[in-house]
């Protein structure tokens, strides 16, 4: 089965008071996972909550996941409206682990929407339609359990000049689109399969094993089309978005860590909490790195639990 234009939205095909009648009495989270974004974190839940909460009531509680930040995240989200959590406070009892997937499953113990939306925390240009967009497909077809964005992220192809606005990151690009093309080809149809902004419902969230890095949006997306099938998935064009960017050892580290995740979804699997990642700083000096690749359960058991 390959992608169907079904699938793909616009954010402009719904209007508000449309989505509010949809929603009826279901409820929504929006979740920030952030580590270190005191800079953005506060635009991000500040502009939602006045558009979303308090002028037109779409999303029912803003929460930020700490992950461990050095810098004031926590105390400039809360100043802006958020629930703030220290993804380490959240049931300690469970430890704790690094990275975004951690930071996202771990607010399955402190959020209560039926919907949760996702979004980055170093966003530096966008718009609050993203919220709404996102969550179209899932308040109006009941068959639809996982939303991702896309979006113009303006650019030239260095060997062309042309423009090339609807490229992936880095990652993306070298890593992912492979990835899925070896793989997992009836995914071929996202835009953006690692966008941090997308959409899914709770009881399916909860229902999935997620990797505590990076590679949490590409296993929900593989794990979703496997469970419910492809039109258990929805892609929107939320128009354009700007954000901060990773290192090159950062995003090995990131794209180790995808592999991983898609490597232990094919037929074949993997048994390591880690992998030694090799690479090299100024002057040919080799450096290791222990990339995490561990996955939490299904969160669904431990949520039902006393």
């Amino acid at each position: 089965m390959s992608w169907s234009a079904r699938n793909t939205h616009r954010w402009d095909e719904w209007a508000l008071d449309a989505l509010l009648a949809a929603k009826g009495d279901q409820r929504v989270s929006l979740v920030v996972p952030a580590r270190n974004e005191e800079k953005t974190v506060g635009d991000v839940v500040g502009r939602v909550r006045t558009a979303l909460v308090d002028t037109v009531a779409l999303v029912d509680e803003i929460v930020v996941i700490d992950s461990d930040s050095t810098d004031q995240t926590f105390a400039v989200a809360t100043d802006a409206g958020a629930a703030v959590h220290r993804a380490a406070e959240i049931r300690p009892d469970l430890g704790t682990r690094p990275g975004k997937g951690e930071a996202m499953w771990k607010s399955l113990f402190v959020t209560t929407g039926d919907v949760v939306v996702f979004m980055d925390a170093d966003l530096v240009e966008w718009d609050t339609h993203f919220v709404p967009g996102l969550l179209g497909p899932l308040l109006t077809r009941p068959e639809v359990q996982l939303v991702k964005g896309f979006y113009a992220r303006p650019g030239l192809d260095e060997a062309t000049g042309a423009s090339t606005p609807y490229a992936g990151g880095r990652v993306t690009e070298l890593v992912a689109r492979p990835l899925i093309a070896l793989l997992f080809p009836p995914l071929a149809g996202l835009v953006q399969p690692l966008a941090g902004e997308w959409a899914v419902r709770r009881a399916h969230f909860a229902s999935l094993s997620v990797p505590s890095g990076y590679a949490v949006e590409l296993a929900a997306l593989i794990d979703t089309w496997r469970t419910h099938g492809l039109n258990a998935i929805a892609q929107v064009d939320l128009g354009s978005r700007s954000h901060s960017h990773q290192g090159l050892h950062d995003l090995g580290a990131m794209a180790t860590q995808i592999l991983t995740a898609g490597w232990a979804r094919s037929s074949h699997s993997h048994h390591a909490d880690a992998i030694p990642l090799t690479q090299f700083l100024p002057g040919a000096v080799p450096t290791v790195r222990e990339v995490p690749v561990t996955e939490r359960p299904p969160a669904a058991p431990l949520l039902e639990a006393p």
